[in-house]
């Protein structure tokens, strides 16, 4: 029998902290969070400013200039560009200096994502060696596989790629078909089997793949979905052709195909029938870099935006003065800003609970994925948010584009259709919605979080006279409607699973409401505790607090109209009148001149001629 070392290594155990003085994750939402408790841009250390403003010094110096080379598919064009950002440290931010990174820290990292993530095809390259192709082997490999494999990553020698996806299997990646089996010699698994959709496939060296393991003589217990790592030139490996795609065009996408391919024992990754492990954790991480990195997508269509608009006039004048464009503008900063202000909020609580585990004397690949782990609920939020920012606002630059924004010859076509894939990257934004509601659920069920206290006390809120609120403080108005919110929340929430029990993950339409009510209160937060925390460091925030409560303002009927539609199938006649009006009172806003807030918000970019806030 095979010595079992070389092929199985320990299992990482996700760690939590019952001390632990960082909020837990989902528990903002029965929480009122403090200014002092988020971090901002504005916050960013004088390194942090430095890693930015060489990131997008990289950008606009080895990227922008080469998009069209890039979109022609150069052979060895998108490699040489990764090697070049890998001399510079950027594919290593978060790596050990033991393995060749330069081991920044989590905040760090996001801003790499976010410069670097705005450039369509080369950012779909670089996010994903730096992400699922690299991050599974630094985080559940061997300290030999680790040696072996991530200072070459690290450098940008070799670049890696991620083979999960099937063509029968998508959302539901554990239905993958492809198998491993033991060889006779017990020197091998063999695979075989298909993958698609596969970025940086044409050209990567190293691939973490994903199989059934199966067969006679295993260990036992010894099977199921298992990660593999996989070399280019391995026997029986082959790459597809490319992919003729939307967008992403100079990306490298192809099919996989193994047959009876020979990979070394040595090269199982975590432990045999644990891939799912791997494959969940790291999905976490994509999708919290996904958010950084819209952060990014959304300046850059705004900057081209505005420069198109105030350079275009029509009937004798700039269309920058016309307010229908000033609303589009507004719109596209607003979506920005307050996606970034959710981003860097999330970022620091996965970063502070990585060092409380890290100062626990926990190994830096247990305590970064139980950080990730932590607030997997918030990384889906910022995937959902963002992703659909990044589509959205690029919609409303071509637009501002008129028929110009349908010519290839403007950028802002290009990266409409180079974005529109990051709804379906990182598991779609269906089974993201899903999953943010059945994640909240089995914490409240196994303790983690206290929903059905709070539930119960909403539910008692109803049946009582609202209290008169003599909070005269700054923002109390704003604080006072997140909490409403929130209600609003527990009360549907509550409601559906009073109603459904068991089959509530029947009822996809209601979970998809709740969760949309979800992302927009915590999104809205985000955007209050930044402009508080921003009125107190500084006194120009006017233009930051018009933003921030022109979103509150569209949030709040968002809310309501989920509410409202989630609990028309939920409950009926008395029941349903009596939860409605509920809903009504945590949802009632005062009146706000949303108009002359956009108009300042874009008066504010147009004078400056950039995205300024």
């Amino acid at each position: 029998m095979y010595p079992k070392k070389t092929f199985i290594s320990k299992q990482i155990t996700v760690k939590t902290i019952s001390t632990s003085t960082t909020l837990k994750g989902g528990h903002w939402l029965i929480h009122e969070s403090a200014s002092d408790e988020v971090f901002i841009t504005e916050d960013f250390s004088e390194e942090q400013k430095m890693v930015f403003d060489m990131s997008s010094h990289f950008m606009k110096m080895e990227v922008f200039p080469l998009h069209e080379r890039i979109d022609d598919n150069e052979p060895g064009l998108l490699p040489s560009l990764l090697l070049k950002a890998g001399n510079q440290g950027l594919l290593g931010i978060t790596v050990p200096e033991k393995y060749g990174g330069v081991e920044k820290d989590f905040i760090t990292s996001a801003i790499a994502s976010e410069c670097m993530g705005c450039a369509g095809s080369f950012s779909a390259a670089f996010i994903t060696h730096t992400g699922i192709g690299s991050l599974p082997i630094l985080y559940f490999g061997t300290e030999e596989q680790r040696q072996k494999y991530i200072p070459k990553l690290a450098s940008g020698e070799w670049i890696g790629a991620y083979g999960l996806t099937e063509p029968n299997s998508g959302s539901d990646a554990l239905g993958a078909k492809t198998t491993a089996t033991l060889s006779e010699d017990e020197k091998y698994f063999i695979l075989n089997g298909q993958k698609c959709w596969i970025t940086n496939g044409g050209f990567a060296d190293v691939y973490t793949v994903f199989a059934k393991v199966t067969g006679k003589n295993l260990p036992q217990g010894k099977s199921g979905f298992t990660a593999f790592i996989v070399e280019r030139g391995y026997e029986g490996f082959i790459r597809g052709e490319e992919e003729d795609k939307m967008g992403l065009k100079g990306s490298s996408t192809v099919q996989l195909f193994f047959q009876d391919c020979k990979v070394p024992v040595e090269n199982v990754l975590g432990e045999i029938g644990r891939g799912h492990i791997i494959a969940f954790d790291i999905l976490n991480i994509g999708r919290y870099k996904m958010g950084a990195s819209t952060v990014g997508i959304a300046k850059r269509a705004i900057k081209l935006s505005l420069d198109y608009a105030i350079a275009r006039e029509q009937f004798n004048t700039s269309i920058s003065n016309f307010g229908a464009i000033k609303h589009k503008l507004a719109e596209m900063a607003i979506a920005a800003w307050v996606c970034e202000s959710a981003v860097y909020r999330v970022g620091k609580w996965i970063s502070n609970f990585e060092d409380e585990l890290r100062n626990a004397g926990e190994a830096f690949n247990v305590a970064f994925l139980s950080a990730a782990e932590e607030f997997a609920i918030e990384c889906a939020i910022v995937k959902v948010f963002g992703s659909e920012t990044s589509e959205e606002v690029p919609n409303e630059g071509i637009q501002i584009h008129g028929g110009n924004g349908f010519s290839n010859k403007y950028l802002i076509n290009k990266i409409y259709r180079d974005n529109r894939v990051n709804e379906i990257f990182e598991g779609t934004n269906e089974i993201n919605r899903l999953l943010i509601v059945d994640m909240l659920i089995k914490r409240a069920m196994k303790g983690r979080l206290d929903l059905i206290t709070a539930a119960n006390s909403v539910g008692k809120e109803l049946m009582s006279i609202p209290e008169i609120d003599n909070d005269d403080s700054s923002f109390a108005r704003e604080k006072k409607y997140i909490a409403g919110f929130k209600k609003a929340i527990l009360l549907v929430a509550g409601a559906a699973i009073q109603k459904f029990a068991n089959n509530l993950p029947a009822e996809q339409e209601v979970i998809m409401n709740i969760s949309n009510m979800i992302i927009n209160t915590f999104i809205a937060e985000s955007a209050l505790l930044r402009v508080m925390k921003l009125t107190e460091i500084s006194a120009d925030a006017e233009v930051q607090t018009d933003i921030m409560r022109t979103f509150l303002y569209t949030a709040a009927g968002k809310i309501n109209s989920a509410a409202v539609e989630a609990l028309n199938r939920i409950a009926q006649d008395d029941e349903l009148t009596m939860m409605l009006a509920g809903i009504k009172r945590f949802t009632k806003i005062a009146p706000f001149n949303s108009i002359a807030a956009r108009r300042r918000i874009a008066e504010k970019m147009i004078a400056e001629k950039n995205y300024c806030f």
